[in-house]
């Protein structure tokens, strides 16, 4: 064989492998591990007391803690709230959410339901609860329905047993009165 045959046949190799890689699968991003969690847990159950009173019970499909952040990340979320004598007042529902340990602040996102034992209940996209402030919130439209009060609105700040609510464009009916669709 010839130099030129021999350089010939390498060269068509080449085009061939390169074309190979050029038909096959290609990725669409690459995976980089971010943060890696510091423990995964399954079927959590977490209870939270105060005092020796329980105050609420955590659980989640799945719990990704981290340690720097001091936070962990929940899916499949089911919180259980009590008052202080340790008497449930409401349960909560998400897709997922965010607890911060150092702080005892939460946020629960997606398809979130609050039901108080009364039969209350509020539906928003995101939830958020500060400690520090004793007060839920959310920027996302939300419905609060009770027996004597139907409200919506774009966004909403109040205490966590909703009897005082600042709503950002309340509509609803409240009592005996109506308030104006805006």
């Amino acid at each position: 064989m010839t130099r030129a045959r021999v350089l010939v046949a390498a060269l068509a190799l080449v085009l061939v492998a390169a074309t190979a890689c050029e038909t096959g699968v290609k990725p669409t991003a690459t995976i980089a591990a971010a943060d890696s969690a510091d423990q995964v847990l399954l079927n959590m159950s977490h209870f939270v007391t105060n005092n020796g009173i329980q105050r609420s019970h955590v659980r989640a499909d799945t719990a990704y803690f981290y340690s720097a952040s001091q936070a962990a990340e929940l899916r499949t979320v089911h919180i259980t709230f009590y008052d202080p004598r340790g008497v449930q007042t409401s349960t909560l529902t998400a897709h997922e959410g965010t607890y911060r340990w150092r702080t005892g602040d939460m946020e629960a996102r997606g398809n979130v339901v609050v039901v108080r034992t009364d039969g209350a209940t509020l539906r928003t996209e995101v939830l958020r609860y500060s400690q520090v402030r004793n007060q839920v919130s959310s920027d996302r439209p939300f419905v609060f329905d009770e027996p004597t009060r139907h409200i919506k609105g774009e966004g909403f700040t109040s205490d966590p047993d909703f009897k005082v609510v600042t709503a950002t464009r309340p509509r609803g009916v409240g009592g005996k009165f109506t308030l104006p669709n805006q």
